[in-house]
């Protein structure tokens, strides 16, 4: 189902939701989205819950706008998180890692536009017949956390079997990638690499300078023996990673060399240790921008694209 008026609804300009990346969505990122028109998140995953209460409080004063928060639903801390979204009255919350079943009557009596992020057809029928207001198919070419499909082929079977919008993610760098998701019948995208380089992003610049240099081939897939797959760039920790796996190491060896990962990159700058999860699209990223700026290019490059197609008769007015 394409419905262009989902984001409307929501009082955003643009069709574009920004991912909800553990140690980079805070309350500086998701405000300067939403302030761009677009809709920011905050990223609950592990934070303890005043620290995200605090991030909520924070964002408020950034930004009259709305934002939603994104709860990884394996945390240990879901049930507080999934009750103090209702309490600080946000209108949108994506979800991860497991199904937001047991909260949706709770989200629905406040108000709360629930959008869980899917990496099958199978998990997208499931979401849309428990309640969710729309899914966000999310391919193998994303960072972090992965399922195995990859957004072109994904998204137009989610699109056929369900009857909610649906979002892509997965592989969205720039105008053409949006233009290629609405070809493809999404309602909007969900883009996550391209902030990480934004100027209101407070991850180290390390980590933004590691993202800019990045080459076409330079991401790999670690973790596939634990079932929690996660898209990284190439470094010391990959290689440490790939010796064990090749070894067999247990599940405990391999996610005790992973545990703290993602912040020693995020937060300390150590990109040569640390889990510096990034898209495939990386390769696309040459410069830092601000969140306004990065939304307008990609809207106008999609526009672009359209408007070819319109020229030469592909789409009609």
């Amino acid at each position: 189902m394409n419905n262009f008026s989902f984001f409307h609804e929501l009082g955003m300009k643009y069709p574009i939701i920004q991912g909800g990346m553990a140690w980079v969505s805070d309350s500086s990122l998701a405000a300067a989205v939403s302030n761009a028109g677009g809709l920011g998140i905050i990223a609950a995953a592990n934070t303890p819950t005043h620290i995200v209460k605090e991030e909520i409080r924070k964002a408020k004063q950034l930004t009259d706008k709305t934002f939603g928060v994104n709860i990884m639903l394996l945390s240990e801390n879901a049930e507080e998180i999934a009750k103090l979204v209702c309490e600080e009255q946000i209108k949108v919350i994506t979800t991860g890692a497991g199904s937001p079943g047991k909260y949706l009557k709770m989200w629905k009596e406040h108000g709360i536009t629930v959008i869980p992020v899917v990496p099958s057809v199978a998990l997208a029928k499931r979401m849309a017949k428990e309640g969710a207001d729309a899914v966000i198919a999310e391919g193998g070419e994303s960072g972090g956390h992965i399922g195995e499909i990859t957004t072109m082929a994904l998204l137009p079977q989610v699109i056929d079997a369900v009857d909610i919008p649906v979002i892509a993610a997965g592989g969205i760098g720039d105008g053409r990638g949006i233009a290629a998701a609405f070809m493809l019948g999404a309602s909007g995208v969900q883009v996550g690499t391209r902030f990480l380089v934004s100027k209101e992003c407070t991850i180290h610049q390390n980590y933004k300078d590691r993202v800019i240099k990045a080459r076409d081939i330079d991401t790999v897939v670690t973790g596939r023996p634990t079932g929690h797959p996660v898209r990284v760039l190439r470094n010391k920790l990959t290689r440490q990673y790939d010796e064990l796996e090749k070894a067999g190491a247990s599940l405990e060896q391999l996610e005790a060399l992973g545990s703290g990962a993602l912040r020693k990159a995020a937060r300390e700058g150590d990109i040569d240790n640390g889990s510096v999860m990034a898209g495939q699209i990386a390769g696309l990223i040459k410069k830092e921008q601000t969140c306004l700026e990065i939304i307008e290019e990609m809207f106008d490059q999609a526009q672009e694209r359209m408007t070819a197609l319109k020229s030469i008769g592909i789409i009609k007015d």
